[in-house]
């Protein structure tokens, strides 16, 4: 492993340290946007029995508020509905707004990662094969050795820019469509609590 850090110049070094963020970021990103975890089962129902039984305290809305983004989103929207539905859907919209950022926290390094360790490998080609040319300047083609050294060195970084690249651009695009999967969860269960409160008609909140 380190005879090929080493084989492939110093160019490796920020590719090594662009792996490591993308496996951090990754992880972190993994135990984060678990749905039970962003949007668990049963709270909107369990939040509206409290409020229909008046049983609904501020320590309550607290620890709901505190328990997940979707509680975040429901206190929110349960603050204001006093205030009528359009303000009470508007505190809904800006506090899922505050969640999306949340959620999308560290995607944009990890694109950033996607996007640079190709280039960091295609520059350690390059350099590679400059000094391919170089060596062929100043001993002619008879050295076979010296370069194959260079030719290896931008082989070496093209592939561990590319193996780094390609398993951060489908880790973002992954995480991005959970996003969207938890967002709209999120979205259909606020507009339950809306109709719920001021809507004319039933509304299954199971």
């Amino acid at each position: 492993m380190f005879e090929i850090l080493f084989a492939g110049g110093w160019l490796m070094l920020p590719i090594l340290a662009c792996s490591i963020l993308a496996m951090a970021i990754c992880a972190n990103r993994l135990l984060v946007l678990r749905p039970q975890l962003v949007t668990p089962a049963g709270l909107l129902a369990e939040v509206w029995e409290l409020t229909k039984s008046g049983t609904m305290t501020s320590e309550r809305l607290k620890s709901i508020r505190n328990s997940s983004p979707l509680g975040r989103i429901i206190v929110a929207g349960l603050n204001n509905s006093r205030h009528g539905r359009d303000i009470m859907k508007e505190s809904i919209q800006e506090e899922a707004s505050h969640v999306i950022h949340d959620l999308e926290r560290f995607l944009n390094p990890l694109g950033t990662v996607a996007a640079i360790t190709p280039l960091l490998g295609l520059l350690g080609t390059v350099i590679g094969m400059i000094k391919v040319f170089m060596e062929i300047m100043a001993q002619g083609t008879g050295n076979a050795g010296i370069l194959a050294g260079g030719i290896s060195e931008a082989l070496i970084t093209t592939a561990a820019g590319l193996s780094v690249a390609i398993p951060a651009l489908v880790m973002h695009r992954y995480f991005q469509r959970r996003i969207d999967t938890l967002v709209l969860t999120m979205e259909q269960e606020s507009i339950k609590l809306v109709e719920a409160i001021h809507g004319d008609r039933e509304v299954d909140i199971r």
